[in-house]
């Protein structure tokens, strides 16, 4: 299984995954020019990892997220439920600036679309 290590930029968030614990971390801003494009790898990354190993943890810490990158990120939360159904060990840690209600309100739109769990925590940037 390869790995996934994306840098962050200005406009686009830092993406790594963690294989002893099994998580897959997104850290940052999204706003890419083509967030099909920037999301595309990780994608193909996640149908990967899922089909080896049908256990994944995501834990987000995204202070903003632009419309084509909240789609790709219901992209992502598609393929997680997928597995999940199929009895997948799944699950979301989704952090959010407590001083920023849009991204609880963005965490709070996304968690009604799945039926795994998912974790809501308040941070303070």
């Amino acid at each position: 299984m390869r790995t996934l290590n994306i840098a962050q930029s200005q406009s686009t968030p830092q993406i790594s995954y963690d294989r002893q614990e099994h998580v897959l971390r997104i850290t940052g801003e999204s706003y890419p020019e083509n967030s099909f494009e920037f999301y595309a790898p990780v994608t193909a990354w996640v149908k990967e990892h899922l089909a080896v190993e049908n256990r994944l943890r995501l834990d987000i810490n995204v202070s903003y997220m632009n419309s084509s990158s909240t789609k790709c990120m219901l992209d992502l939360l598609d393929l997680l439920e997928d597995a999940h159904q199929k009895g997948g060990a799944i699950d979301i840690v989704w952090r959010y600036d407590r001083d920023n209600p849009r991204s609880l309100d963005l965490a709070e739109e996304f968690k009604e679309e799945v039926t795994f769990p998912f974790s809501i925590v308040s941070e303070e940037f």
